[in-house]
């Protein structure tokens, strides 16, 4: 038998060099998204405009809280608790933040057996991740309500620069929308791998066409992302 040359299905395709390579890598698909699904890549392309938008509303809140002239409420006196008589300060944003923080370790163990196809576990632990974001919106919620009770609204508040209101109820309102949808998304993804649709191929609302779990690791990346948002808000809001 004689050995006929190989040829390079891209010999002869010319690659511009620089930056018009890789616009045209990106653009024709090449190497950015090679080996990505389109439902993660657009994932990803909505967590980082949604990146922007949180960048936005977290240096506006500095840049308010740089330049105003009247004092600034204390976080430490305004978030604080009495529990048994003793005022303990940020004892409630605490609890929160260690709540969502642990809804990212069960987020990420459902989606390591959703790829074990391991779907009861995957469900459980699902769930267990709407269960603590649903606590985290309440405590939140909670906390809101005690803030106006204590007559904190957007335009003002008792304790000095009437900005604190406005960036309080914005930031820490849009992140609870995030989480709301969240939990919302988690309990429909959870049923859908308990009835297990992603085993059978069961064609549906948000269901895998390929019969695999991809879906629950979309659903994480968006969950992961609001913890992560979370972590800045409770650093500059709550700490500074």
């Amino acid at each position: 038998m004689v050995d006929l040359p190989r040829t390079d299905p891209g010999a002869g395709i010319s690659r511009p060099a620089g930056w018009e390579g890789i616009v045209a890598d990106w653009s024709s698909d090449q190497r950015a998204f090679k080996n990505v699904s389109w439902g993660k890549a657009m994932m990803w392309i909505f967590l980082l405009s949604d990146t922007f938008i949180f960048s936005c509303f977290l240096l506006s809140y500095m840049t308010v809280r740089m330049s105003t002239v009247e004092p600034w409420p204390n976080p430490s006196e305004v978030f604080a608790l009495n529990i048994g008589g003793r005022h303990i300060p940020l004892i409630l944003i605490a609890i929160m933040t260690f709540i969502l923080i642990s809804s990212s370790g069960t987020m990420a163990m459902a989606v390591n057996f959703g790829y074990r196809r391991d779907r009861l576990r995957t469900a459980i632990l699902m769930l267990a991740t709407a269960l603590l974001g649903a606590t985290f919106v309440g405590m939140q919620a909670f906390e809101w309500s005690k803030l106006i009770a204590e007559g904190v609204r957007p335009w003002g508040n008792p304790w000095g620069a009437a900005q604190f209101g406005s960036s309080f109820f914005m930031i820490t309102g849009f992140h609870g929308t995030h989480v709301s949808i969240g939990v919302i998304f988690l309990i429909i993804m959870a049923r859908k791998a308990w009835r297990g649709d992603f085993d059978r191929e069961r064609r549906g609302f948000f269901t895998s066409r390929k019969g695999n779990y991809e879906v629950v690791e979309i659903t994480g990346l968006y969950w992961h992302f609001v913890d992560l948002v979370w972590v800045f808000i409770f650093a500059l809001f709550y700490l500074w």
